[in-house]
């Protein structure tokens, strides 16, 4: 029965994502599974729960579909669709709202299945991936690369930050250099501090390209 029910809710989400361009592609959604599903078993989490929210994570986002947010639409819809019992689906759309980097209005989960997925979401933000997915974002919405002359905003609000328009470079100042601090679990810790060291790397590299050091 669960096996289908991934299987189904794998399928759901390739077709919702399957134009997608931001970096929160179908392909983002399944690193995220994956890894929700490493942390869940090392941190003796209710599988199934952590799985679907972690598949279902991002098909009412607020930046992907607005009108859905609020209610969390086509979560419940497929859930529904799926036979899924009304307590669950309220576990895991409360889950669902969990995840999100808020900046500081961010929430910790209030169970170890939120802070699994909420711990998957985030660090797929870091690392090689989360680079190139910060480049591939920027890109979409018209974002400039970078720009001296432009500083990075830090500590804003849930307001400011889904509303603030920056540089790609000033993002991993405003959020994903700032991320690794805010890992639920264990497993999820050990692996951000390697993906920081990456990122940092990557950004001091780049700095001295742009400003002809090497």
């Amino acid at each position: 029965m669960n096996e289908m029910i991934i299987k189904d809710a794998i399928e759901f989400v390739k077709n919702t994502f399957h134009d997608d361009y931001s970096g929160h592609d179908y392909f983002h959604t399944l690193r995220v599974y994956k890894m929700a599903t490493r942390i869940a078993e090392q941190e003796n989490a209710n599988l199934i729960i952590v799985q679907l929210a972690a598949l279902l994570h991002d098909v009412d986002d607020i930046k992907l579909s607005p009108k859905t947010y609020v209610n969390k639409n086509r979560a419940i819809d497929f859930l529904r669709k799926q036979g899924v019992s009304e307590a669950m689906i309220k576990t895991i759309c409360n889950i669902i709202t969990e995840v999100s980097f808020r900046g500081t209005d961010s929430t910790e989960p209030e169970t170890i299945e939120g802070k699994c997925v909420q711990d998957a979401d985030r660090l797929d933000a870091m690392g090689a991936i989360g680079i190139a997915r910060a480049f591939a974002y920027g890109g979409s919405h018209h974002r400039i690369m970078y720009d001296p002359e432009i500083k990075p905003i830090v500590n804003m609000n849930a307001t400011q930050y889904q509303s603030h328009v920056s540089t790609t470079i000033n993002h991993f100042y405003e959020k994903l250099f700032r991320i690794k601090e805010l890992m639920n679990t264990d497993t999820a810790k050990k692996i951000a501090e390697q993906r920081e060291d990456y990122m940092k790397i990557h950004i001091s590299e780049f700095l001295d390209e742009w400003d002809g050091i090497r």
